[in-house]
């Protein structure tokens, strides 16, 4: 079932969840809504359910208009963060509850719902726990309960709102992957709510950027990795680095006087002298060991290809080396912020930096925005 979001706002007293905000989700997709929060997501995802009422627009199930019907003529399965499974019962009749729930002209017979919540316990590798109450189990694999008991009625939506926020970070991954694997046996167009960006990049067909009630960027994960569409999307997706400085003429300069450090910007090649901001991530940072008398002059500027910094911290653990390094030009980073950079564990052993060293700081890949 393809749904269509048309100019969807919601008001909360004064505050705007959501600003006109409209969306097409394909049949079968599997689409993460991403942002911080307070970003409005979660309330697009209830009112898709029908669990809330938007102020103005539409919601569309294959081209028919549902706004005004009720959650329970949506045919839509719902999975919360904290489970929500009722504790009196096992887990077999938590299961089986939406089938038993049905008006008695649609209701399965005690039979074929035994044989229903068989099959989809045995899909999310849970038969063996049927008898069992939600107490005695894990948080993963009460969560996969309460994902086949939404699955039980057969939605033609699925719904999940931080459906793995309540669990630790290795059964998160592992939960990761099975829901990957399971939508793509089952097909139900699916969206699901995550302010993990790790989350979103590694699950979903599409991801949806949200941020202060409005839509930032949609796309494949690779896509907004790869070409974000706005500041808020580059800081949001991972460790980034921000710089600040003057776009002209297709360069961007970070620093001032002597010491500025010039990053080409073609995409800006029309810009006059205007403010700009350039985003770059830890391991797409080059450094080295800073050697006395290197500096050349051309053009009046100093050519060091790089920021001067001196080496606070160096954190190595497994493959990577992190190091934090703080700008010795004050106006070269954010307000003089910490530069971070990331570098293989045998290359941070074979330049010998210690602590306290000075280096230079090269940005191999930046992403350059000017100000407004």
């Amino acid at each position: 079932m393809s749904i269509a979001i048309r100019n969807v706002s919601k008001d909360f007293g004064t505050f705007k969840a959501l600003k006109d905000v409209s969306l097409d989700i394909e049949s079968g997709e599997l689409v993460a809504l991403l942002g911080p929060s307070g970003c409005g997501k979660t309330t697009l995802l209830r009112i898709i359910a029908g669990l809330e009422t938007a102020d103005q627009g539409n919601i569309l199930f294959s081209g028919e208009d549902t706004t005004d019907v009720h959650v329970r003529e949506r045919n839509v399965g719902f999975v919360f963060q904290h489970y929500a499974l009722f504790r009196h019962m096992t887990v077999f009749d938590n299961v089986a509850f939406g089938l038993r729930m049905k008006p008695r002209a649609t209701r399965p017979s005690e039979t074929i719902i035994k044989q229903k919540v068989h099959e989809l316990l045995s899909l999310v590798q849970l038969d063996w726990l049927s008898d069992r109450y939600p107490a005695q189990l894990s948080g993963g694999q009460r969560q996969r309960i309460a994902l086949a008991r939404a699955l039980a009625v057969e939605p033609k939506v699925l719904l999940l709102d931080e459906p793995f926020g309540a669990l630790d970070a290795k059964v998160r991954k592992e939960l990761r992957r099975w829901l990957r694997r399971l939508h793509d046996d089952l097909h139900v167009t699916s969206i699901f709510v995550t302010h993990d960006q790790e989350e979103a990049l590694e699950v979903a067909d599409r991801v949806v950027l949200m941020n202060s009630g409005v839509v930032e960027q949609v796309g494949s994960p690779q896509d907004v990795w790869d070409h974000p569409a706005s500041p808020f999307v580059y800081g949001f997706l991972g460790d980034v680095n921000l710089f600040n400085g003057r776009a002209h003429e297709g360069e961007m300069l970070i620093g001032e006087g002597q010491r500025t450090v010039r990053l080409a910007s073609p995409e800006h090649s029309g810009v006059q002298d205007s403010k700009a901001f350039a985003y770059v991530r830890p391991h797409d940072l080059e450094v080295r060991r800073y050697k006395a008398g290197e500096e050349n002059h051309v053009d009046g500027y100093r050519d060091a290809r790089g920021i001067t910094a001196k080496l606070v911290r160096a954190i190595v653990v497994g493959p990577i080396a992190r190091l934090e390094l703080l700008p010795l030009d004050a106006s070269a980073a954010g307000s003089g912020d910490i530069i971070e950079a990331h570098l293989g564990a045998q290359q941070y052993q074979e330049l010998g930096l210690k602590e306290g060293e000075t280096v230079v700081v090269t940005p191999r890949k930046a992403r350059v925005f000017v100000a407004g």
